[in-house]
Order: structure tokens, then C-alpha cells, then sequence
């Protein structure tokens, strides 16, 4: 029976390293849900999500365009300036796993490939060597790529865990409010975590 766990579908516990190659493989879905799922409702389903995306009153000395997470609150803030920024749920990396810095989104994608780092493969040898993107990948939806470091803000198919510290560091949001964010931030926009 596979342990049930809930990690960064990109990192790892130190801020920078280099990531591995591996074949392509294709793994079903349930195996997927099985590693993923740590605290999912009673029934098993998806929820809708717990933290409902919305434009707030937020005075900071960060410019408009500026993504702004708060480890401690589970919030990520999209500053728009103005005094508001628009919030959203994430989950967050899980004790031991947290981190906080300034990185900058390097790239963007759309439906992310994952190729697990060996550091998390040592961790977990049973996980796949990549799996290919798609709606079941523990990636989501969308991914923002944070700097040198594997760490991503991506998508989930679990939205359960949003408003959780599950992961191994990496920023988790509902597909819904990664798209979102994806379609408003560019390569080059700074991300700021605080703890």
C-alpha cells in the first residue's frame, strides 16, 4: 500500500538546485491521487475552493505587478497598486520545508511536464522518473518557475489542500486561480516570500 504523503510536485527542501532527467513514462491517475492525496474531504472528491480569490485593501511598499506570499497567512497577494492587491488561497510548504527570499518568475508554462529532483527521489524512490502534463499531473494547470530554484507556484488537482502547509516548498493554487495569475504575471515579474 503506498504511503499517502502530499509533496511539491517540483521541490525540495533547499532553496537551489539542479534538476534530473529521466524518461517519459505514463502512470495512472489513481496512483497519482493515492501519493498526492493527504487530506482530502471524507468522500474522497475534490472540494470547491476553501479560499475564494478576491481583491483586497493591501498598503505595501511593493510595486504593482509584484507577487507577494505570506507563508504564515497561506495567502498569495498580486499587487495592483493603488493600495489593493488581489489575494488568493495557496497551499504552502509543510514544516521543514518552508523558505522565504526574493526570486523572479524565469519562465511559464502551461500544462508542466514533472520530472521529480533526485533529492526528492531519494526521498521517495517510488515515484515516477516524469510524467507527462496533463489534467492529473500534480503540477496543475498552470506553473511559474521561481529563479535558479525548483521551486514553482503551480496549479493542484487537489484543492483541498489550499490553506494547508503540505507541501515541500513549492506554492500550491487551485487551476482556477493559477490561470488566473498565469495570465497576469510575466517573465521577469519578482516574487517575494515571507514566513
Amino acid at each position: 500500500m503506498l504511503r499517502k504523503i502530499a509533496i511539491c510536485a517540483a521541490a525540495v527542501a533547499g532553496p537551489l538546485f539542479t534538476g534530473a532527467s529521466a524518461s517519459a513514462q505514463d502512470h495512472p491517475a489513481a496512483f497519482f491521487s493515492a501519493i498526492f492525496n493527504q487530506s482530502g474531504s471524507s468522500s474522497g472528491r475534490p472540494q470547491e475552493n476553501p479560499v475564494p480569490r478576491e481583491t483586497v485593501q493591501y498598503s505595501s511598499r511593493f510595486a504593482p505587478g509584484t507577487i507577494v506570499i505570506s507563508t504564515k497567512e497561506r495567502r498569495l497577494y498580486y499587487v495592483l497598486g493603488n493600495g489593493q492587491a488581489i489575494r488568493y488561497g495557496v497551499g504552502v510548504g509543510r514544516p521543514g520545508f518552508t523558505w522565504a527570499g526574493s526570486k523572479a518568475v524565469t519562465r511559464k508554462a502551461e500544462w508542466p511536464a514533472w520530472t521529480p529532483p533526485p533529492q526528492m527521489l531519494k526521498r521517495r524512490p517510488d515515484l515516477p522518473r516524469h510524467m507527462k502534463g496533463g489534467p492529473d499531473n500534480p503540477l496543475g494547470a498552470r506553473a511559474l518557475y521561481l529563479g535558479s530554484s525548483l521551486y514553482r507556484i503551480h496549479g493542484s488537482n487537489e484543492p483541498w489542500t489550499i490553506g494547508q502547509a503540505v507541501s515541500s516548498g513549492c506554492i500550491r493554487m487551485t487551476n482556477a486561480d493559477v490561470t488566473d495569475l498565469y495570465e497576469r504575471v510575466r517573465v521577469g515579474t519578482r516574487v517575494v516570500v515571507m514566513n
